[in-house]
């Protein structure tokens, strides 16, 4: 097609030597929210759903683990941490994976690592195996969470991406609330290792679907000219028909970067978002993953049984469900840092309060109390991406994302053994003071961040 054969429906068309220029950026950001972008978040999300519910299949499984092999809560702890290094090593690389090879296969491929290594778990003879297992695991189910979650913020408008960066991230504490109700239906009629088997064989489904359905994005395409055929082919199922050959742009991400990759997220005044938002990841997701990892097993060794003791960390998740959408709608509205702010000193007053409950007496307040911490919790947890995807620019988007997350999965992988020592040592109460000062810390992370998304204009 030439300049002078163009359709009427080329989206910011101008002329330079002769062919028409198409800003991507524009499009995207200017044009309604199409049923197909829509059905990409959809995928991500379910990308997600399946990172959470494999993610914490574990955690479920740990209290029957102990009683039928005889081991401790410190004997697990390292099992436990080398899921948490996967997750922080698949972290790191999915981002600069992603920023180079592409959103789409760093998804597809984190999810078939995931799956294929949940599902060996349940061949495995002792603990050692285990923590191989849910290492290589690790690795798929934290490159899955910020290369999903960059796919998503990059195929949803500017006015709808913090709602949609929430609404996949919510999908990790939907995973792990269904990932409770389906332990509680396979764990007692048919053991641990059907559990992995199940849930493994689920995610190999998914990452089957996503290779057939899932396309790269187009902010990642613009920058890579030699692929600009399939741009134009992906502008077209989104109603932006484009001329053969037309010139790609994408005007609001025109910055070149003087460094790339890593380097690139401490250039000029970013260094001092880039360390506030790792030690905000890195408290929150030692708060989160003490509740992943430990909360069933804290109730069970204070005299519950392992369905009321799931029923804990089932509350937590569903209570984060709420709380993610909750705040995002906050932050659409008011922007990122009084949102962030409230829920963090909520999350630590909450975790402090419930140390005045009897577990045994007020068992029922104790789980409702769990659900608010969830609320609190994964509310920041989720909509801290979203501040990710806006202090960043789509050149270093996901390594920025990643390496946030990357850097919290230190916190997690502490959680692993301070959540054994601690329940040992203090148990209900020196584990909920635990949580309480983590997310108090979080609130201080928070206030330093400087670029917070800014709140709407009326």
């Amino acid at each position: 097609m030439t300049a002078m054969s163009i359709p009427d429906d080329i989206s910011d068309t101008s002329f330079k030597e002769g062919r028409p220029s198409v800003d991507v950026g524009q499009i995207l950001d200017g044009s309604p929210w199409t049923m197909f972008q829509k059905f990409v978040v959809i995928l991500a999300a379910m990308s997600i759903i399946m990172d959470g519910f494999d993610g914490q299949l574990i955690g479920f499984a740990v209290p029957v683990l102990i009683k039928e092999w005889g081991v401790t809560r410190g004997d697990f702890a390292p099992a436990l941490a080398a899921g948490l290094v996967g997750m922080g090593i698949g972290s790191a690389f999915a981002g600069l994976f992603a920023d180079r090879v592409g959103r789409r296969w760093a998804v597809v491929f984190s999810v078939f690592l995931f799956g294929i290594a949940t599902c060996c778990i349940g061949f495995s003879a002792n603990l050692w195996h285990i923590g191989v297992l849910r290492f290589i695991a690790g690795l798929g189910i934290g490159g899955a969470l910020p290369s999903s979650t960059t796919l998503a913020a990059e195929f949803t408008p500017a006015r709808r991406r913090t709602l949609a960066i929430t609404a996949t991230i919510v999908c990790v504490p939907l995973g792990g609330m269904l990932a409770g109700l389906f332990a509680s239906t396979i764990l007692p009629a048919f053991g641990w290792r059907v559990l992995f088997f199940l849930g493994g064989a689920m995610a190999i489904l998914l990452g089957v679907v996503l290779l057939l359905l899932l396309p790269e994005t187009p902010r990642f395409l613009v920058r890579r000219p030699a692929r600009w055929g399939e741009l134009g082919r992906l502008l077209g199922r989104m109603s932006h028909h484009s001329a053969e050959n037309a010139v790609f742009t994408d005007a609001n991400e025109q910055k070149v970067e003087k460094r790339d990759g890593f380097a690139a997220l401490f250039e000029g005044n970013r260094s001092h978002d880039t360390i506030a938002l790792w030690c905000a990841f890195f408290l929150n997701l030692l708060a989160v993953y003490s509740a992943f990892t430990w909360l069933p097993t804290m109730l069970t060794s204070e005299g519950l049984d392992v369905a009321i003791a799931g029923s804990g960390l089932t509350a937590y998740n569903f209570g984060g469900v709420f709380g993610a959408l909750i705040c995002a709608l906050a932050i659409a509205r008011f922007g990122s840092r009084w949102p962030l702010l409230l829920c963090s000193v909520m999350g630590a007053a909450v975790a402090l309060y419930l140390t005045t409950v009897d577990i045994r007496l007020d068992t029922s307040i104790l789980i409702i109390g769990f659900g608010a911490q969830g609320f609190f919790a994964n509310a920041v947890q989720s909509t801290l991406y979203a501040v990710c995807a806006y202090v960043y620019p789509t050149a270093v988007r996901a390594t920025g994302t990643a390496s946030a997350l990357a850097f919290g999965r230190l916190g997690a992988i502490l959680s692993a053994f301070a959540g054994a020592v601690v329940i040992s040592a203090g148990g209900k109460n020196g584990y909920l003071l635990m949580l309480g000062l983590a997310m108090f810390g979080l609130a201080l992370s928070i206030a330093v961040v400087r670029r917070h998304i800014p709140a709407r204009e009326t």
